[in-house]
Order: structure tokens, then C-alpha cells, then sequence
């Protein structure tokens, strides 16, 4: 019998939904990070990356235990819609609730700190990432969205295309200008990485 890491996606999937929980857990592990790190680039905060990230896990887990997961051999795809739609969910809630202003017209979440740093907090984060980090957050959003997909969830452009809702070429010239802005950012700051 194979090994559950050698299993295909489809393979572990329909274990699952045979009542394997391995696989599941084989499954997920298999994809936790490209799916966490492309929330976190769109949300850009580490709690609400984690939080959205637990939500997609439920519903991914939902969806295949009533047997309406259909994307046969597509799962990343698939659950990158997922997070991808839970994000769009996330902001759209957020543009409906208004924010408490203090006196000096701050949003009340600034001046409160309701957490305090952890150890993983603390520890060093490579200075190149930084720097590539806040580039592309200085980005349009379509194209800092594409230049995420692309190469932190190494989805195909066909795949961008069909998540963003715009064409194929739409997404490799978002692609595309989006790296001529980076470029040009670290042109103008002198950064080298």
C-alpha cells in the first residue's frame, strides 16, 4: 500500500471521505502553507490570516464530508478559491462596519493594544522578504493579487484568471506591470536583494 505522502490529491480525498482522517491531515499539511501565506499577503495581518485560514479548513472539511467536492484533481485551485472568497467576505464585512473614531479622529483598533508580542513575534525575519513584502504592498491591489497566486500559490495563470474573474491576458499584463513597478520601486530606493 502507498504511503499517504505519495498519495495524490484525489487519492486522499476520497479516503477521507471513506472515513480516513490521515488523509485528511496528509491532505491539508500537503497545502497549509502556500494556502496561509496567500491569505496573509491579502489580509496582511498574522490573526486574521490565521483565523480565515481555520475557516477555509472547516469549509473545505464540510464541503467534502457531504461529498459536494467535485473539482476532481483541482484541490489547491479549489481551496484557493475558498481562501480567496473568504477574503473578499472579510473586507467586504469590514467596509460595513463602521470605525470608532477617537477625539483626534484615530480608529480606536490603532490606539488600543489588545495583544502583546509573542516569541515568534520577536524572532528575526529575514530582510529580504521584508523588503518584498512592503514593495508589493506598495502595489495596485490587482496586481499585487496576481504576483501572490502566482508565486506564493503557484497557481497558473488560467487558474488567476478563473479566481480574479478576468481573462488570461488580463492576468499576465497585471502580472507583468506589477513586476515593472517592482522593479522600478527597487530602481528608485537602491534596493538590491
Amino acid at each position: 500500500m502507498k504511503s499517504l505522502c505519495i498519495k495524490t490529491d484525489n487519492e486522499l480525498i476520497h479516503q477521507f471521505m471513506d472515513g480516513d482522517m490521515a488523509s485528511l491531515e496528509t491532505l491539508i499539511l500537503r497545502h497549509k502553507d502556500k494556502l496561509y501565506t496567500s491569505i496573509l499577503f491579502l489580509v496582511k495581518d498574522k490573526y486574521l490570516a490565521e483565523d480565515i485560514f481555520q475557516d477555509v479548513l472547516i469549509k473545505i472539511i464540510d464541503t467534502l464530508r457531504i461529498g459536494r467536492y467535485t473539482e476532481e484533481g483541482k484541490f489547491l485551485p479549489w481551496a484557493m478559491r475558498i481562501a480567496h472568497n473568504l477574503c473578499v467576505d472579510h473586507f467586504r464585512k469590514v467596509k460595513r462596519t463602521p470605525a470608532i473614531k477617537t477625539s483626534d479622529d484615530r480608529d480606536i483598533f490603532e490606539v488600543l493594544n489588545f495583544t502583546e508580542d509573542g516569541a515568534d513575534v520577536k524572532m528575526m525575519k529575514r530582510q529580504s522578504h521584508d523588503r518584498v513584502r512592503k514593495m508589493l504592498d506598495l502595489l495596485p491591489e490587482d496586481q499585487r493579487e496576481v504576483i501572490i497566486l502566482r508565486h506564493y500559490a503557484e497557481l497558473s495563470f488560467k487558474e488567476i484568471a478563473a479566481l480574479t474573474n478576468c481573462s488570461i491576458n488580463t492576468a499576465l499584463g497585471r502580472m507583468r506591470y506589477g513586476l515593472i513597478n517592482l522593479r522600478k520601486m527597487m530602481t528608485e530606493k537602491n534596493i538590491a536583494l
